[in-house]
């Protein structure tokens, strides 16, 4: 090989590895600018990487996790579900009526004696299944798109959510005075980590919670054959009609299962707040929408693990926390949210036309 020819190659060579680096850090940019503001809120507020902020960032993202988890698996099927936080707040008030302390003032249900933990989870969760496993059957059989399903389902679900707070003895105020069981089951602690001033900071119950049912998600995403047709249906439907998977069916138990996690969420949410309204679960699914899409679950359809799901959360419950401490406006965090799901969806779709 002459002098010239190797000179050339070197060059397209080193051409070649520049443009794979740019393309690395361009595909990475979202993660990349979060760990600087990150490492910059730690350095602004030392508070910020102590023992009570951790718990409470890891707490928080225990307690977004689980709607996370359902609605990336409409996602994976190339929709969304933007009904997602209208049924958080009706299973919230659901759960929290069924659990409301006897002697709380003003019971929702005064004739009605607390009922079990275990019987309200079920409850909650078979609530959000069948609201999920709704849309998915209009989704399916009508061949709708999610967006326009579950913006219709939102607006039902606000309707219902608005008259059930009215029922009862409740008149529209906050669902509030929960039972003892309710509480300790969800925000108690059986685990403290001491936080260096002396005392020890509890982790929550529901923290644990979360984290089975991340690992059962994880399981039924990668080692069940449900799983598995959900992907190839996202990937491609007609392809996975052809290969023998049902469409509908798989449709309708993706919606089902996603409202089920809502349900959970809504339990969860119901002793976490302890004053619940027809505003309870308000924008839940845009920080579901913003984690799945920051985790790199592509609107694309067939793409998505469960650690970019958590790793999503985690990111975005860091980056709230922090511009809390940092003093910045609520009203603000809004607009990032906003930036953050546009800019992610962007390099979703880059990446998406460069493998075309």
């Amino acid at each position: 090989m002459s002098k010239e020819s190797k000179e050339l190659q070197a060059k397209a060579q080193s051409q070649w590895d520049a443009k794979k680096v740019g393309n690395l850090l361009l595909d990475n940019a979202l993660y990349i600018l979060m760990i600087i503001f990150v490492i910059y809120i730690a350095v602004v507020n030392e508070n910020f990487l102590k023992v009570p902020s951790l718990v409470n960032i890891l707490s928080n993202t225990a307690a977004y996790l689980p709607a996370a988890l359902g609605i990336a698996g409409c996602i994976v099927l190339t929709g969304t579900d933007l009904s997602a936080g209208r049924n958080v707040g009706l299973t919230a008030c659901v759960s929290a009526s069924l659990l409301q302390a006897a002697t709380t003032a003003n019971k929702m249900w005064p004739d009605l004696d607390t009922l079990p933990v275990a019987l309200v989870i079920i409850i909650a969760m078979v609530l959000g299944a069948v609201i999920g496993a709704f849309n998915g059957f209009w989704v399916a059989k009508f061949k709708l798109h999610p967006f326009i399903v579950t913006l219709g389902t939102q607006l039902i679900l606000y309707t219902c959510l608005l008259l059930y707070v009215k029922m009862g003895n409740n008149n529209g105020m906050a669902i509030s005075g929960m039972a003892d069981s309710y509480n300790n089951f969800v925000k108690g602690a059986i685990v403290s980590v001491p936080n260096g001033s002396g005392g020890a900071t509890p982790i929550p119950n529901y923290v644990w919670y979360a984290i089975l049912l991340t690992a059962l998600m994880w399981f039924i995403w990668n080692k069940t054959t449900f799983g598995k047709n959900m992907f190839a249906l996202g990937s491609n439907e007609e392809a996975a009609r052809v290969s023998g998977v049902n469409v509908f069916m798989t449709t309708v138990m993706v919606f089902a299962l996603a409202g089920a996690m809502y349900g959970w969420t809504g339990f969860i949410e119901g002793a976490r707040i302890g004053s619940n309204t027809a505003n309870t679960g308000y924008n839940y699914e845009l920080d579901a929408i913003a984690a799945c899409v920051i985790g790199g679950v592509s609107f694309v359809g067939g793409i998505g693990k469960i650690r970019g799901i958590v790793i999503g959360v985690l990111l975005l419950r860091l980056i709230f926390v922090g511009l809390t401490m940092l003093g910045v406006n609520q009203d603000l965090q809004y607009l990032i949210k906003g930036a953050i799901i546009l800019f992610a969806c962007a390099l979703d779709m880059r990446k998406y036309l460069v493998k075309k």
